[in-house]
């Protein structure tokens, strides 16, 4: 295969997890901390309306959790592809 071809899979293979992380994070962050919040609301969190404790901290916890998911699974994409750094 050429290396142009394993380039553009590399590539496209990053845009779709880019793609997948951006809409976990507008889900959580204006999905449940804004246009969901009365219906998440009913429900409670450690004491908290959950729909708050998304705007507030649960939207924080899940942007930490997509860096770390997004750089354990470009660094596989790397191995992958064999674009990774010895």
């Amino acid at each position: 295969m050429s290396d142009q071809a394993t380039r553009d899979r590399y590539w496209k293979a990053n845009l779709r997890l880019m793609a997948i992380c951006l809409v976990i994070w507008f889900v959580v962050s204006y999905g449940f901390g804004i246009l969901l919040v009365d219906f998440l609301d009913r429900f409670q969190l450690f004491g908290y309306p959950l729909g708050f404790w998304f705007a507030q901290q649960g939207s924080i916890y899940t942007f930490l959790g997509l860096i770390f998911f997004y750089a354990w699974r470009m660094n596989k994409l790397d191995r992958e592809h064999d674009f990774h750094e010895e």
